[in-house]
């Protein structure tokens, strides 16, 4: 059993221990090719923490509807039933084709905060542009790929040449590659993993500055709760592939299809924690490694209350080194 929470606020650590035990069982699986194994570990490892951490929380952003997934299926509650009332955004695995790959920048992630504080975004496609604090409200969605650059590389005293801009490397995006490489800026192709990209952009350090293109809206939620503990930007518009994802939208409270959602909209909340835990390595975390004795793992944790990130090198001994059981 884990500590009580006197003052109805869940300790830092607790919450690292949840994404802690999903990364570690999704790194059971790197480079093995099989991307559902790898995904179920971590799923099955991180429901199994919540239990043993004190909060009621409730699923807004999980592995889907409840037909759809065994657990932290949306709507689910989680927690060992006791403590502050949360709503959990969650991705198990984010990249689960890198882990099953052994590419770069897997994480087991999630976000936190009080009730109401995450958008319940639909699970479709948001087009993004994601940046850091000195561009935050300068860029708009609306503009050409060229201006928001020029903007984002005068906001760091650079050249647009000198800017890395994200985006994943799937065929829709090829007009969107060529308007960059047009404008002068380099590209960093991704394979997944677009949470952790808007996180390093917004990090000093990492030599990657702009996030462009469309991925998964909850993704963006989860990406939105990180930028909004650390002053970075997220404007998103929701993308339809379909009459069922509009009608699921509308059900959700989507009226705008248009809408363009900032940061502080798809994470509102007062109290936003956000806590990833590296599975690979990648440009921000350091994957799981393994010893004779041992795990250990590297993590972060933003807190918005309190404007602080801290990086977490941890530890852990014999009783987690063991393989995880994943019903097959």
């Amino acid at each position: 059993m884990g500590p009580s929470v006197p003052d109805g606020r869940i300790p830092s650590l607790e919450l690292v221990r949840i994404t802690e035990a999903a990364a570690i069982a999704a790194a059971h699986w790197v480079g093995h090719g099989d991307n559902r194994l790898a995904d179920q570990a971590a799923v099955e490892a991180m429901r199994k923490a919540m239990d043993e951490v004190p909060f009621r929380g409730t699923v807004v952003i999980g592995e889907g509807e409840r037909d759809e997934a065994p657990m932290l299926y949306i709507g689910e509650k989680v927690g060992r039933g006791e403590g502050p009332e949360i709503d959990i955004a969650v991705d198990p695995l984010e990249g689960t084709n890198l882990v099953a790959k052994g590419r770069a920048n897997a994480i087991a992630v999630m976000a936190v905060s009080e009730s109401g504080g995450l958008l319940h975004a639909p699970d479709t496609y948001m087009e993004k542009l994601v940046v850091g604090p000195p561009a935050k409200g300068k860029v708009d969605m609306d503009r050409p790929v060229a201006e928001n650059l020029k903007i984002v590389a005068d906001s760091l005293g650079r050249e647009v040449e000198d800017l890395t801009v994200v985006i994943l490397d799937r065929p829709r995006h090829e007009k969107l590659i060529n308007d960059v490489r047009a404008a002068g800026a380099r590209i960093h192709l991704i394979e997944d993993g677009d949470v952790i990209a808007a996180l390093s952009v917004a990090v000093a350090g990492t030599g990657l500055h702009v996030v462009m293109g469309s991925g998964g809206a909850p993704e963006g939620v989860l990406a939105a709760a990180a930028l909004t503990c650390i002053g970075g930007e997220i404007l998103g518009r929701l993308k339809f592939r379909n009459d069922d994802e509009r009608a699921r939208a509308r059900r959700m409270g989507v009226t705008d299809a248009n809408k363009v959602y900032r940061t502080e909209e798809l994470a509102s909340g007062k109290d936003i924690r956000f806590v990833a835990t590296g599975v690979t390595d990648g440009e921000l975390l350091q994957g799981v490694r393994f010893f004779a004795r041992g795990v250990r793992t590297h993590s972060v944790i933003l807190d918005g209350r309190v404007g602080k990130m801290r990086m977490i090198d941890t530890q852990h001994f014999e009783e987690l080194a063991n393989p995880p059981v994943v019903r097959l």
